[in-house]
């Protein structure tokens, strides 16, 4: 379903409506307006919160959240995302260092024995945050010893010195979005490169053999069906275990407007093809996310 172009509805002009399969019906106000609190008394981000997910109640509701660390300001300009950006050397760019240990804290609180942390790209910094993302790994599981972590990383633009480091933090999960065919990137994550994605995901295999990697793409933005296949190719041939491919949905109107909303059954047969391909998992569907029901595609692989 193509989502076509602005509509006029009583002299306005309008997206079309939402389809059926991605609405959410459900809304837990309380539950996220409580573990949102308890964030910010941590000085804490969610991307949940950051990128507007369409989960972020059932999520918050599960008790369950994605962990945003190096801060809230990003220094690249994806057109898909709407977490905020910034200018490096900006006093906002700092890092806190209390950060790991709040981590930890909330972990506790939350109960968690599934952990997710990701992070906004930091290429002001030497290292592109990882030994502070090591240092949350290793917080984490201090306090909460028999929690499973799973990191979402940036691509530390290629230095894999810096992969090096969050990886001997020993991560159970090391996730690196392509987020989108190769065709797409220059408009989609124009400081961004899909080799080099596809490097650091099969460096860290080499690195770590027993590590479980996992990527992710959206579609809808304009990519043709032959094109998610041949990316599912290239990370199978990179060695990814795990899979996750979602609709993209339009954050802010600041942001790339979608091209198509994918129905169903095209998720499942993506599904199909990755698993015949030798995938572990590849969890297919309109309002699938990169860490959405991470815990779940752990007990599953």
């Amino acid at each position: 379903m193509k989502a076509g172009p602005l509509i006029q509805i009583e002299g306005r002009r309008v997206r079309p409506r939402l389809p059926e399969w991605l609405r959410r019906p459900e809304t837990h106000f309380e539950s996220v307006t409580q573990l949102k609190s308890e964030l910010r008394r941590l000085r804490l981000n969610t991307v949940c919160e950051s990128a507007r997910c369409p989960n972020i109640h059932e999520c918050f509701h599960r008790g369950t959240a994605t962990f945003m660390i190096l801060g809230n300001l990003c220094t690249r300009g994806c057109g898909f995302c709407s977490v905020p950006k910034g200018v490096p050397g900006k006093h906002e760019f700092s890092l806190d260092p209390e950060e790991p240990r709040n981590v930890a804290r909330m972990v506790r609180q939350m109960r968690l024995r599934y952990v997710v942390i990701t992070s906004v790209n930091r290429d002001d910094l030497p290292d592109g945050g990882a030994a502070h993302f090591a240092r949350t790994i290793r917080e984490v599981r201090a306090e909460n010893p028999g929690a499973r972590i799973e990191v979402l990383v940036p691509d530390f633009c290629g230095d894999l010195d810096a992969v090096r480091t969050v990886l001997e933090a020993a991560p159970d999960v090391l996730n690196h979005n392509v987020e989108t065919v190769p065709r797409l990137y220059r408009r989609v994550r124009p400081q961004a490169d899909y080799r080099r994605s596809l490097e650091v995901l099969a460096w860290a295999k080499r690195f770590s053999p027993s590590l479980a990697t996992k990527s992710g793409l959206m579609v809808g933005l304009g990519e043709a069906a032959t094109e998610v296949e041949q990316v599912l190719e290239d990370l199978h041939a990179a060695r990814v275990d795990i899979v996750t491919i979602g609709q993209y949905l339009q954050p802010t109107r600041r942001n790339l407007p979608v091209a198509e909303y994918v129905p169903p059954e095209r998720f499942q047969a993506w599904r199909t093809y990755g698993l015949a391909l030798g995938f572990r998992e590849v969890f297919s569907g309109p309002l699938i996310r990169s860490s959405y029901m991470a815990d779940r595609i752990w007990q599953a692989v």
